[in-house]
């Protein structure tokens, strides 16, 4: 009788360590989801927090990027379109631009409108999916830049203009 107790003893305390292994990676994977889906707020806070007690702009939290157009008013309407979703804090369209590039083996040479949209780094992937949905072009330009530094009222300005993900 004393074996068969012990031996139970042994299993219940095998079992009780493999569900206390199970519940540390439930846990683990839990607060893993819950770091990751946090993480843009709390990055955004973190950015926040540093201007404010530093009075210095965090590099790379704001970019711009380059987006062409065939025309002015394609231009104005992907820009408005950008500005109404409030996707950016502005956008520059540029007067007209002499543009060459490759396009299906042949160098092409066309006038172009530039646009400078100025945003928050977070927001690049929407803005660049937006223009891919919307660009009269099959594969619109749209390059970013990361802002490394600049004035820092422009910027809090621009955090103002674009609300977080």
């Amino acid at each position: 009788m004393t074996f068969g107790v012990s031996g139970r003893m042994e299993w219940l305390s095998q079992r009780c360590q493999k569900e206390a292994a199970l519940r540390s990676v439930i846990l683990s994977c839990l607060l893993l989801v819950l770091s990751v889906s946090l993480y843009p707020g709390l990055w955004a806070i973190g950015v926040q927090l540093h201007s404010v007690f530093t009075g210095s702009y965090v590099p790379g939290h704001h970019s711009v990027l380059l987006v062409n157009s065939p025309n002015e008013q394609a231009a104005k309407d992907i820009g408005r379109a950008i500005m109404e979703r409030r996707l950016a804090a502005s956008v520059n369209i540029l007067s007209r631009t002499s543009t060459m590039y490759y396009w299906k083996g042949e160098i092409q040479d066309a006038s172009e409108i530039l646009m400078l949209v100025k945003t928050k780094t977070s927001r690049i992937q929407q803005v660049t999916d937006y223009v891919r949905s919307f660009h009269p072009y099959a594969n619109p330009e749209v390059l970013s830049f990361a802002v490394q530094d600049g004035s820092l009222s422009y910027m809090r300005w621009m955090d103002e203009a674009v609300p977080d993900d």
